[in-house]
């Protein structure tokens, strides 16, 4: 797959996560704020209720007052007589009234006379009894309206006398803040207070927010006007707050947790399968590379070999012994090439074994670097440097696989001799240092041309070559120090690269002690 592909599929995958993400918060949001507002209708309806059930509750207790102050009272006086009734009463409030019905109580219709009924004089006609019972209704009438205007009256002047803390006792409120709520579909918890025209609080809940410390939870406070008729200097206001509230708003977008953890899912699952495809495409590029490469590094060996067979198949060649031993110097080089390629791509096959088969034992490893040392040392000096040994650790011995441990050293100093400055001698240095913490320090620093930044951090990949500027006379495959640090990792070490370009570069190995040394 072309990578242009692959950016396109990238892009396109994007915009349809992020739109998808962006309709999911959209709607999230327009939940949260519908359930928002019906919430605070739900409030403002409720406290409004609670506000005209408190008046309602008010009128009821003048009422009782009243009709309690009327029953102790003296409300009329019946004087019956032969010739009519006369009726004398006296209201609540003191005053003294007189009714009189003249007629002879035995002419009127009945069995009995009562004082409320009425005979007109003898000699009365119908309509003249109608209009006097019209006018004792009225009487009555009068005298009704007269109490409840005496009720009206003692509201509008004793009510907003009477302490706050009676109007609006603190458990009725609570008793009809909960009913309300109920009713309107609002079982959550909630605290309230009564505060005065000056925001004061009168009294309030345990758990109502007050004080300065508390002043963002004020900002989430609902408030109603008690007994909206009173004078304003006099006005209270009812407070209610909901320490729920935010849980009440967001447990109606639950079930879209879900859908956010599988979309999340599937955004991870899709940024893996882009990386591991550009790292594929990566490595595919790579091991195209290492093909073409192998396939010229074979050719030359190969073509030696086939010259030198051919060479032998001449009588006049092998009846000189110079000549002989030219070929047969030429077959040994080319076999050990062909030898030395085999075994960089078979170390490489640890790459796919999902752990590597590997014979750890106890190794002084200052011996083991002093052999590798000495094998390249003839080829060190053959291109004019030196190699200097400092192998002051005291405690040495690392539990590793020999073959592997020495391969590993080998592969360092040989990087070194390829890559080195034509500008001035190669110096390569290996010391041996002890650690804290039961670890020993290997370094290998040389006088080479040195790694760019760019390159230092893919050194370790698999099939990366550094590049050498106008010299081709460099081999290899890009194999080399991915098994390098394939192989300290391994033995549980760790491994870091550091240089400068055109000074030279340091690799630093720091690996476990073994078990009887620590």
């Amino acid at each position: 797959m072309k990578k242009s592909t692959i950016w396109f599929i990238t892009i396109i995958m994007a915009v349809t996560f992020a739109g998808l993400i962006y309709v999911q918060f959209l709607y999230m949001n327009n939940m949260v704020r519908m359930r928002d507002d019906q919430f605070e209708e739900s409030v403002r309806r409720s406290l409004y209720a609670v506000s005209s059930m408190l008046e309602q509750e008010e009128t009821r207790h003048f009422l009782e007052e009243n009709l309690a102050q009327v029953d102790n009272c003296q409300r009329y006086k019946v004087t019956p007589s032969t010739e009519g009734v006369s009726m004398s009463f006296t209201t609540p409030s003191g005053r003294r009234g007189n009714l009189t019905i003249e007629d002879a109580l035995d002419k009127l219709p009945g069995s009995s006379p009562v004082p409320s009924s009425l005979t007109p004089k003898a000699g009365g006609n119908l309509e003249q009894r109608s209009r006097t019972l019209q006018e004792t209704l009225r009487g009555r009438y009068l005298y009704q309206r007269g109490l409840i205007d005496e009720v009206i009256l003692n509201i509008i002047a004793r009510s907003s006398n009477r302490p706050i803390a009676q109007r609006a006792d603190s458990l009725m409120v609570r008793n009809f803040l909960r009913f309300e709520l109920e009713n309107n579909g609002l079982k959550i918890p909630f605290e309230f207070a009564v505060a005065n025209r000056n925001g004061a609080l009168i009294y309030h809940t345990a758990g109502f927010p007050s004080g300065v410390s508390r002043q963002e939870e004020r900002k989430e406070v609902y408030t109603q006007p008690l007994f909206p008729n009173d004078p304003i200097n006099k006005i209270n206001y009812l407070e209610v707050y909901f320490p729920t509230k935010a849980d009440y708003l967001f447990s109606s977008i639950r079930f879209m947790i879900p859908s956010f953890a599988f979309t999340f899912i599937l955004l991870l699952i899709f940024i893996y399968a882009i990386m591991v495809a550009f790292r594929q495409k990566k490595v595919n590029e790579m091991k195209n590379d290492f093909i073409n490469n192998m396939t010229h590094e074979l050719k030359t060996p190969i073509s030696s070999l086939s010259l030198a067979g051919q060479m032998l198949g001449d009588a006049s060649v092998r009846k000189s012994d110079t000549m002989m031993r030219h070929i047969a110097e030429v077959i040994n080089d080319d076999t050990k090439r062909l030898r030395f390629m085999v075994e960089k791509v078979l170390q490489m096959s640890l790459y796919y074994n999902q752990k590597s088969v590997l014979n750890l034992v106890a190794l002084d490893a200052n011996k083991v670097i002093a052999a590798s040392a000495h094998s390249v040392k003839l080829r060190v000096e053959k291109v004019g440097g030196r190699i200097e040994l400092d192998l002051a650790a005291g405690r040495s011995l690392v539990k590793v696989d020999e073959m592997h441990f020495a391969n590993l050293i080998t592969n360092l100093l040989d990087n070194a001799v390829k890559y080195r400055s034509e500008e001035h001698p190669l110096i390569l240095k290996i010391a041996t240092e002890d650690l804290p913490h039961n670890k020993l320090q290997i370094t290998v620093t040389d006088t080479g041309i040195g790694i760019r930044k760019d390159d230092l951090r893919k050194i370790f990949d698999k099939f990366f070559r550094v590049s050498t500027g106008d010299r081709h006379d460099v081999k290899g495959f890009g194999l080399g120090l991915a098994y390098v640090k394939k192989m300290v990792e391994e033995f549980g070490g760790e491994i870091t690269a550091e240089s400068e370009f055109g000074r030279g570069t340091t690799f630093t190995l720091t690996l476990p002690l073994a078990p009887d040394q620590e």
